[in-house]
């Protein structure tokens, strides 16, 4: 496929409007490294859902998730139902507390910070581990965004991939480096609105040119069920022979990462105030299910359109359904809108992650360990560089086209959510948690992933993360030794005594 001018035109647009509000938030926002970093706690509460959201989904909600469906049916669809479990109780239980406990702990403006303030550590390595986390997993993550733009301009312009990788990143660095958080943040309400319309469009107007639920059954049985046979099909079964209850649990374990993922708790930090976390709440959840639900649809209405229309052949990549749909239902204006939408996904992300792991750089190892009296000036400028530097970093790991979006995702989403995740709810919700505890925890959880996914061992000649998704030995055993070391470790009376009299204020603040 090629672009038209109309599309050129849509995508023009969208860049330029990026690129005006990465301008204004230079403007308004970058004076010092709280505001650079965190926006000076001034999110408003929609801005600050929708930018969780859209940079929680990525291209994998417009790409990675409706190729999933596409290929292995509804079945793949518990991923969402994990998701939106995790998500929920996320904003419900995670936020409000999290947003007190940050501005009480030295106003905490970085993850690494606020381990490192909640655990009185004056030894830094707390901050050093969890900066080196983000650092590791991020760089990753980032790469699985742009592998998603490389895939975007290949798929849908005709263009080589290594030049859309380098495209995709162009136009997120520019905004980033120059507006900081408050562009990430204003930019991503802008996609997750893009986002909205475009998953509500695409299925509907592809679902009435399919002939409905009866043309899309048809369609879909003669897709999946060898010719000459007649046997049913395992699309539409939630619970496919195939699978395991294993399988099961892997799936709905994704909504464990949510309480690890430092691009979206940081948006709690970030919300202008604790009455307006619940504003956040709603807004995001009510956003997350319609989009999600409109993703698995997508998948499910392109197995019947491209069996209709006889497309087999132009689907290489059944990642690309989206994108092969948006072209072929609307009228080119249009489908650079639909086409901004998935860039709106992907940059969102991309953004988001690099962020933080500027954040990190500059914060955490920059100040921390070689340059304490740096002046807020200097610090946004590094900011800036460490922005950049991980970038390129990302797209050197992305070169690889035959990348999986879905995969380096959930290798990510799951060293996040077992390093990170038990520790930010043992240190919320009890106030017998040490920083030995934090630390073992934290190491054991990152440990237990890089091993589940690289370890040369396997079970009836299956990997590790085949069997079970890795987050879920990975959080279990974090939580387990967080709360192992903290009871039985080395006992610190002051910071134990401390973490109570700290978490009894957060229980009055978070419940006013």
């Amino acid at each position: 496929m090629t672009i038209s001018l109309p599309e050129m035109i849509s995508l023009g647009a969208y860049f330029a409007l990026m690129l005006a509000i990465g301008l204004y938030a230079y403007r308004t926002s970058t004076s010092d490294v709280s505001e650079y970093m965190l926006g000076g706690r001034k999110l408003h509460p929609a801005v600050g859902a929708l930018s969780a959201g859209a940079s929680d989904m990525s291209g994998w909600m417009l790409m990675g998730l409706p190729g999933a469906v596409y290929v292995g049916g509804f079945s793949a669809a518990w991923i969402v139902v994990g998701l939106l479990i995790g998500a929920y109780l996320n904003y419900r239980f995670v936020a409000p507390r999290l947003r007190v406990y940050t501005e009480m702990a030295n106003d905490s403006i970085t993850i690494p910070d606020f381990f490192e303030n909640r655990f009185n550590d004056r030894s830094h390595a707390l901050r050093l581990i969890s900066a080196l986390v983000i650092i590791i997993f991020f760089t990753l993550y980032t790469s699985a965004g742009i592998v998603a733009g490389g895939k975007l301009f290949e798929a849908s312009f005709g263009l080589d991939y290594q030049l859309g990788l380098f495209l995709t990143a162009g136009v997120v660095l520019a905004y980033t480096v120059i507006g900081g958080f408050m562009a990430v943040s204003l930019t991503d309400f802008v996609q997750g609105c893009i986002m909205f319309i475009a998953l509500v469009l695409v299925p509907v107007i592809a679902f009435f040119a399919i002939g409905g639920i009866g043309g899309a059954e048809t369609s879909i049985v003669e897709a999946t069920v060898p010719a000459g046979t007649d046997s049913g099909t395992q699309f539409f079964s939630l619970w496919p022979e195939s699978m395991t209850l294993l399988g099961f649990i892997s799936l709905m374990a994704w909504g464990l990462g949510y309480f690890g993922q430092p691009h979206i708790i940081v948006r709690f930090m970030a919300i202008r105030s604790l009455k307006d976390v619940a504003v956040a709440r709603w807004i995001g959840m009510s956003w997350m299910f319609v989009t999600v639900l409109g993703a698995v649809l997508v998948g499910y209405v392109g197995v019947a359109y491209v069996q209709q229309n006889g497309l087999q052949a132009d689907l290489s990549d059944p990642e690309t359904i989206f994108i092969l749909l948006s072209q072929t239902l609307f009228h080119p204006l249009v489908s650079g809108f639909l086409l901004a939408a998935i860039l709106a996904a992907i940059m969102s992300t991309i953004s988001s992650q690099l962020l933080v792991s500027s954040s990190s750089l500059t914060e955490d190892l920059y100040k921390t360990f070689l340059r304490r009296e740096a002046s807020q000036s200097e610090l946004v400028l590094i900011g800036r560089v460490a922005t950049i530097v991980v970038c390129l970093v990302a797209i050197a790991l992305a070169f690889d086209r035959s990348s999986n979006i879905l995969s380096l995702v959930s290798n990510a989403w799951a060293g996040f959510g077992a390093a990170f995740g038990p520790i930010i709810l043992l240190s919320l919700f009890w106030g017998k948690m040490t920083r030995d505890g934090a630390l073992a925890g934290m190491i054991v959880g990152a440990g237990t992933v890089l091993f589940w996914l690289y370890a040369p061992i396997t079970i009836d000649g299956q990997s590790l993360s085949s069997v079970i998704y890795e987050i879920v030995p990975g959080f279990l055993m974090a939580g387990a030794s967080a709360i192992i070391v903290s009871l039985f470790g080395r006992n610190v009376k002051a910071d134990v005594a401390k973490g109570y009299a700290d978490m009894r204020e957060v229980m009055v603040k978070a419940a006013s």
